[in-house]
């Protein structure tokens, strides 16, 4: 089987709309100016992706302080991720519907399985300017550790701070 590269750490995000687990489209490019984890899960009502879907939720004022959108984004269609959202008690976080067509958006970013049917589990985040700042592909199983995803986005927002003081200058 061949798969698709993944995105590099500095090239151009794809841009893409995606519907919510409330109907209402998610446009990437609509988010310029602000960064956006693309918090990839294969499969929702599975243990793990619950967990992870439940620290976005857990970790939305730490987002929030470093100019961040936080999605999760799976293959299952839409009224199944509106269920999840609200067995799980998700409200800030919106769960993005991959579903048709099928896992396109984890296929332009290169983490589809194309023999599982689902996309890996992943986290990337797209700075201000739209670019790949961060990827990181984990095993299935392994709930992604949050703490690392806001460290990184909290030593972003340090740098281009200290990066404007100096321009000022």
């Amino acid at each position: 089987m061949e798969q698709k590269q993944t995105v590099r750490i500095g090239s151009k995000a794809p841009d893409f709309i995606l519907d919510d687990h409330n109907e209402k489209p998610f446009k990437l490019s609509d988010f310029k100016g602000k960064k956006v984890l693309l918090s990839f899960h294969p499969l929702a009502w599975t243990s793990v992706c619950a967990q992870q879907m439940q620290t976005l939720e857990e970790n939305k004022k730490n987002f929030d302080k470093t100019n961040t959108i936080a999605v999760g984004i799976s293959v299952d269609p839409t009224p199944s991720k509106k269920a999840w959202a609200k067995h799980l008690g998700i409200k800030n976080i919106r769960l993005l519907s991959d579903f048709w067509p099928h896992g396109n958006v984890a296929q332009q970013y290169g983490i589809f399985r194309v023999d599982d049917g689902i996309s890996e589990r992943a986290n990337i985040i797209i700075d201000e300017e739209q670019k790949i700042s961060f990827v990181k592909i984990y095993p299935i199983a392994q709930l992604p550790d949050v703490k690392e995803i806001i460290n990184f986005l909290k030593t972003k927002n340090n740098y281009r701070k200290n990066l404007s003081i100096y321009a000022m200058r």
